[in-house]
């Protein structure tokens, strides 16, 4: 049995993840090791997510992991909002100490230079694109590449928080700074599509507020996410970097004039931060409850026996559902194991979240019918053997959609719009969720807000047209923001 939410969100957190055998902690703190259930569920993502960027005219390529600190550092802003999160590499090699046999780091072995462990990779992206620009007709440059990142944390958490993490960054050079502010719109609306239509997460898209934004930006978009606890998640964002990387590297290239101009950037990012946002918008205290397009299975079957005579019966009935489901590529198990009963594999399907268990006994075999049983809304139901392909199909679908509905309403009902400070501390301390309200656009009102509530601005919507007064200052303000507290 898991924590109720209710009773511990963070304890029932990190229960599920290790029982539903997503992930574990390592020997090395901080870092995550993703387990295979855990890691076929981030491959799903992952697939889905690079057919979009190739849709879009993105190729794939692979950066080194080691950053030189002196390309590091090219890029200020970059290099000290980074800075206090970087690992790193002074020596490349060991020796032996003489004393029982242990290694120490060989004195004579110092790096000429240090190398950053990258935290991302603009640094090193962006003086590589230095020899691959010269001209307009080398633009635009659309390139993304998964990999594994560090940056060391404090207070780790599976999924959310750790010093290593995977994702994916897509890097872009254009000649002109409409096109890469387009490009930095057009990933942020492909990365709400994708977690909305694929993972059944609602989100919230606009623009970060200057200190929320990724260092060295000039405008970051995301998409922002509501767990069941009522705080927000930063689920994606995608960075307008002007040509500041471009100056800071020196890549330019000749018009069609034959001038030369500094190229305009953008960098975007998804990470495995992702499964900490399917974990907690759709799972409950039973354990992991799993989108279809997301489950490595979408169906179990479970047969119901006593003795090899019944479970060789049962096996000729459920292979053939098998093969007739996996035929229309639905992802199928059957879950034949004689050392567990049912009711214990039941449970761990429960816990893994897999959408549909199909039950045959000996009865129902003499009856032609089959038990649906949905993960979702627990609902089961009876039909026919020969009804099992349509039925499942539909039910699949349904359980996306309601997910999302489910989830859509939470996220509504836990938006909480308020015109004094008052009312707001008491939303946020008492109720959680989002709260939208007006904002003067100062860095010191958004502090002092911070500091006294823990809320920050999650998310400046793309349009306002209304007009008011700062919640904090009383200030006159066109402009309505999500303010909440975060992950």
């Amino acid at each position: 049995m898991l924590t109720k939410r209710s009773d511990n969100f963070s304890k029932w957190y990190n229960e599920l993840v290790s029982k539903a055998q997503l992930a574990e902690n390592s020997s090395v703190r901080g870092c995550m090791v993703i387990k295979p259930y855990g890691f076929s569920i981030w491959e799903s993502m992952k697939n889905e997510l690079d057919k979009k960027f190739k849709a879009t005219g993105h190729q794939n390529a692979y950066f080194p992991l080691f950053v030189p600190k002196s390309l590091f550092e090219a890029e200020e802003k970059n290099a000290e909002g980074f800075a206090k999160e970087c690992a790193v590499v002074t020596h490349y090699r060991l020796k032996n100490s003489g004393k029982d046999g242990k290694l120490i780091v060989d004195p004579e072995a110092k790096l000429e230079e240090e190398l950053i462990v990258r935290p991302t990779s603009e640094a090193i992206i962006w003086r590589t694109y230095k020899n691959w620009i010269q001209s307009y007709r080398d633009l635009p440059l659309l390139i993304n590449q998964w990999a594994n990142v560090v940056r060391w944390e404090m207070r780790p958490r599976l999924f959310l928080r750790t010093a290593e993490f995977l994702w994916q960054e897509g890097h872009t050079a254009h000649s002109t700074k409409k096109e890469a502010e387009d490009e930095a719109l057009l990933i942020n609306d492909l990365y709400a599509d994708f977690v909305e239509n694929y993972m059944a997460i609602p989100v919230i898209k606009g623009l970060k507020s200057e200190s929320e934004r990724f260092a060295g930006a000039v405008e970051t978009h995301c998409i922002e996410a509501l767990m069941q606890d009522g705080k927000a998640l930063q689920a994606g964002t995608s960075h307008f970097l002007g040509d500041n990387f471009a100056k800071a590297f020196n890549v330019k290239f000749a018009n069609q004039n034959g001038n030369l101009e500094y190229v305009w950037a953008t960098s975007w990012g998804v990470s495995t931060r992702l499964m900490g946002a399917l974990i907690m918008t759709h799972s409950d205290d039973k354990g992991l409850v799993l989108p279809p397009n997301l489950a490595p299975t979408q169906v179990v079957i479970v047969p119901i026996f006593k003795g090899k005579e019944q479970l060789e019966e049962i096996s000729i009935v459920a292979k053939k559902i098998k093969d007739e489901l996996e035929s229309k590529n639905v992802r199928v198990q059957f879950d034949n194991r004689e050392n567990l009963k049912p009711g214990f594999k039941f449970a761990e399907h429960e816990m893994k979240g897999i959408p549909i268990r199909v039950a045959i006994g000996p009865k129902d075999i003499e009856k032609d019918q089959l038990e649906l049983a949905r993960r979702d809304t627990e609902e089961k139901i009876f039909i026919k053997q020969s009804f099992v392909l349509n039925e499942v199909e539909k039910i699949l679908k349904e359980i996306h959609v309601n997910l999302f509905e489910r989830a859509k309403k939470f996220l509504e009902e836990n938006i909480t719009e308020v015109d004094n400070y008052d009312d707001f501390k008491n939303v946020i301390n008492q109720k959680g969720g989002f709260v939208y309200a007006y904002w003067d656009g100062t860095t010191e009102t958004e502090e002092k807000i911070k500091k006294e509530t823990k809320a920050t601005i999650r998310c400046i919507p793309y349009s306002s047209s209304s007009k008011g007064k700062c919640v904090l200052t009383g200030k006159k303000s066109s402009q309505k923001v999500y303010f909440a507290k975060s992950y």
